[in-house]
C-alpha cells in the first residue's frame, strides 16, 4: 500500500526513535551538493511531497518544518501539508535557527554528513550547543531505511564529449589543474561536483534528469593524473579509450575508504561549498592536510572558450526557431480555449524534438496559465493543469540540452486581450530586462552591483520580484551554473568575466492572477569604449525570440528602450526567418515589426 505524507512522517519518527535521535535534517541535495538530483536522492520530495529544486526540512518528535525561498512560497503550500509541516521562508528563517528555537535541551539531532557542507555543520552545531542540544552524524540515512521502493542510482554509461564541442582536451585541462595545484603547493584536489568532473574530463552522462552528468568522484593530482571513482558498470571501452592512461578508473564504492587511506601527509584542496562534510572528515581522519579552497574547475568552466561560445550560438538558433514555431501555434490555438498547460508543453517539446538534435530538456518546462504563472518555479501536473484561455497571461519558461549548448528562455504571452495593468507591469519588467541587456560596466563588477538595474522601474512603482535576476549557464551541462549570478542575495559576489554566460530574467508575479518574466541568455564580452581608463565589459544577447508586442505599453519606454527593442526584433527576424517558412514566417515578420 502506498504511504501518504503523514504515514511517511510517522515512519521517520519511529526510525529516529529507534536510533535514539530526537530529530533529523533533510536537505534537497545529493552527496555532490547538486541542485538537481537523481531519483535515488530525492528524499525531501519523497518525505514531504515538495517538488521544487531548493529547500530542506527538519523533523522533530512533535513538530516539523519545511524551508523554501521566495521562488517556492506558493508551490510549497500547494504541495506540502501545512498540518504536518510549518512553512518557513528563507533566508529569514534558517533551519539551524529554527532548531535552536524548537529543540529541547539534551536533544540529539541527526544529520547525514554526505548531504551537508562543513560550514553548515559548524553553524548548526553551534546553534544547538547554545541550547544544550547535540548535532549527531548518522552512519546511514534513516529515510533510506523506510523508503521501501527507493530507486537505485543510475548505471547509465558515461560517454565522451567530443573535442568539437568542448574546444579543449581533457589532457590540457588536467595539465591546467596540475599547474594550479603546484602553484598552491598542494598535492591533489577533490572534485565532487558532478559538472566539474564532466567538464574536466570531457565526459557526459544520463544519471540526473535534465543535467547530463555521470555519478562519480575525482581526485586530480599535481602530476597531471586523475583518479576517477565511478561504478564499473558505467565504464565502456569507448570511455576507457577517451580517458587514456592519465586517468585511473576506480570503483565509486571505494571513494569513502580511499579518503581515509590514500592521502596521509598529503595537502589536499577541497571546495567547502561543493564538497560535503564527510569528505573533509574522511581526509582529516586519514591524516591528510586539507585546504578549503574553491574547486579549480569552477571558474575555468564558467569562462567559455570560442568553441563553446560558437556551439551555444548554434544551439540557441535552432532552439529559438523551435520556440518561434511554438509561439505561432499558441497564438492560433490559445484563444480557442482548447489547450492546457500540459498539452502546450508537450507541443513545445515536439518542436524541439523535430530539430533532430535535442538530447533532453534543460529543466522541467514551466508552463503557467493565468494564476499558475505567478508560481515562480511552477510545474504543471494533472491536478493543477489549467486551460489556456482568452484574456489571460501565459508564462513559458523552458530550455533544451543539445550537444553543443544548453538553452533557457522565458516568454510571457498575452492570450486574447491583456488588461491595462498587465501591459503596464509587463513593460516595467521589459524596462528592467533592457537595462541589463544594455549595461556597460568596468572589469571587476559583480552581478550584485547590476541587479538594481533590473528592478529600478518596478521599485519606482512599489513592485519587486523574489528571485535573482540572472544565473550562470553551462555548456551542455547544468542550466544553473556558478559562480556568476546577477542577484543581491544568494550569491552575486563573483566578478563578471568575458566568456561567462548568464540569464537576464526580471519578472513580476501577482498572486492568484498572473506572472510575468522575460528571459534571454547573454554573454559577457569586452567592449571598446572611447576614452575608457580601464577594461570595460558588456552583454551580448544570445536568445532571439519575439517579445510580445501586445503587452508593451510603448509610451512607457524612452527612446533608447524603443530603439533597443526594435533593433532586437530586427535581429530576431534576420536570424530566425531563414529557418521558418510560410505562415510561421509571416507571423514572425508581424511579431518583429517596429514599434
Amino acid at each position: 500500500m502506498t504511504m501518504g505524507a503523514a504515514d511517511r512522517l510517522s515512519a521517520l519518527r519511529a526510525e529516529l526513535a529507534a536510533r535514539k535521535l530526537d530529530g533529523f535534517v533533510i536537505p534537497l541535495t545529493d552527496e555532490h551538493m547538486s541542485e538537481y538530483v537523481g531519483g535515488y536522492a530525492q528524499r525531501l520530495a519523497w518525505l514531504t511531497g515538495f517538488g521544487g529544486s531548493a529547500g530542506s526540512a527538519v523533523v522533530l518528535a512533535k513538530t516539523a518544518a519545511i524551508f523554501t525561498d521566495g521562488r517556492y512560497t506558493l508551490q510549497v503550500r500547494d504541495q506540502v501539508d501545512g498540518a504536518l509541516y510549518a512553512y518557513c521562508d528563507l533566508p529569514a528563517t534558517q533551519p539551524a535557527d529554527w532548531l535552536a528555537a524548537e529543540a529541547q535541551a539534551g536533544a540529539r539531532i541527526g544529520y547525514d554528513p554526505w548531504l551537508h557542507t562543513r560550514d553548515w555543520v559548524a553553524k548548526a552545531r553551534a546553534a544547538l550547543e547554545a541550547k544544550g542540544a547535540k548535532l549527531v552524524a548518522v552512519d546511514s540515512n534513516p529515510i533510506d531505511a523506510i523508503w521501501a521502493d527507493r530507486p537505485a542510482p543510475s548505471l547509465a554509461p558515461a560517454v565522451p564529449h567530443g573535442l568539437e564541442y568542448a574546444g579543449k582536451s581533457h589532457e590540457d585541462k588536467l595539465t591546467d589543474i596540475a599547474e594550479w595545484l603546484k602553484a598552491r603547493g598542494a598535492d591533489a584536489a577533490v572534485l565532487s561536483a558532478l559538472d566539474s568532473i564532466a567538464w574536466a574530463l570531457n565526459i557526459r552522462g544520463a544519471d540526473v534528469a535534465r543535467t547530463p552528468v555521470a555519478l562519480s568522484y575525482a581526485v586530480a593530482k599535481a602530476d597531471g593524473t586523475l583518479d576517477l571513482f565511478i561504478a564499473p558498470e558505467k565504464v565502456t571501452d569507448a570511455l576507457r579509450a577517451h580517458l587514456g592512461n592519465r586517468v585511473a578508473l576506480r570503483d565509486r564504492a571505494d571513494f569513502a575508504a580511499a579518503l581515509g587511506a590514500d592521502y596521509a601527509g598529503k595537502r589536499i584542496a577541497v571546495d567547502p561549498e561543493r564538497a560535503v562534510a564527510a569528505i573533509f572528515s574522511g581526509l582529516e581522519n586519514g591524516g591528510a592536510k586539507v585546504e578549503a579552497v574553491r574547486d579549480p574547475v569552477v571558474l575555468a568552466k564558467a569562462i567559455k572558450n570560442s568553441t563553446e561560445i560558437a556551439g551555444h550560438d548554434a544551439a540557441q538558433l535552432r532552439d529559438n526557431a523551435a520556440l518561434v514555431r511554438f509561439l505561432h501555434w499558441i497564438n492560433l490555438e490559445g484563444p480557442k480555449g482548447s489547450q492546457t498547460e500540459l498539452s502546450a508543453a508537450a507541443k513545445l517539446l515536439s518542436f524541439r524534438e523535430a530539430t533532430g538534435c535535442l538530447r533532453d530538456l534543460s529543466f522541467d518546462t514551466i508552463s503557467g496559465a493565468g494564476p499558475n504563472g505567478a508560481i515562480v518555479h511552477y510545474r504543471a501536473e494533472e491536478k493543477t493543469n489549467r486551460i489556456i484561455a482568452p484574456d489571460m497571461l501565459y508564462l513559458l519558461d523552458s530550455g533544451g540540452q543539445y550537444a553543443d549548448g544548453t538553452t533557457d528562455i522565458t516568454r510571457t504571452i498575452a492570450i486574447g486581450t491583456p488588461s491595462a495593468e498587465m501591459r503596464e507591469r509587463f513593460t516595467l519588467v521589459l524596462k528592467g530586462h533592457i537595462a541589463i541587456a544594455r549595461a556597460i560596466f568596468p572589469q571587476g563588477t559583480r552581478g550584485s552591483q547590476l541587479d538594481v538595474l533590473a528592478r529600478r522601474a518596478l521599485w519606482e512603482h512599489g513592485l519587486d520580484y523574489a528571485h535573482g535576476t540572472g544565473h550562470g549557464v553551462g555548456s551542455f551541462l547544468s542550466v544553473h551554473e556558478g559562480p556568476q549570478r546577477i542577484a543581491t542575495f544568494g550569491g552575486g559576489d563573483e566578478p563578471l568575466r568575458a566568456g561567462m554566460f548568464l540569464s537576464n530574467e526580471p519578472g513580476y508575479y501577482k498572486t492568484g492572477e498572473y506572472g510575468i518574466r522575460i528571459e534571454n541568455l547573454v554573454l559577457v564580452e569586452e567592449r571598446a569604449v572611447e576614452g575608457a581608463e580601464k577594461p570595460i565589459l558588456g552583454f551580448r544577447t544570445l536568445s532571439y525570440v519575439p517579445i510580445d508586442r501586445a503587452l508593451v505599453a510603448t509610451d512607457m519606454l524612452d527612446a533608447n528602450e524603443r530603439d533597443w527593442l526594435n533593433a532586437y526584433h530586427a535581429d530576431v527576424l534576420r536570424r530566425v526567418a531563414p529557418l521558418v517558412e510560410g505562415d510561421v514566417r509571416a507571423w514572425l515578420e508581424a511579431a518583429c515589426a517596429p514599434l
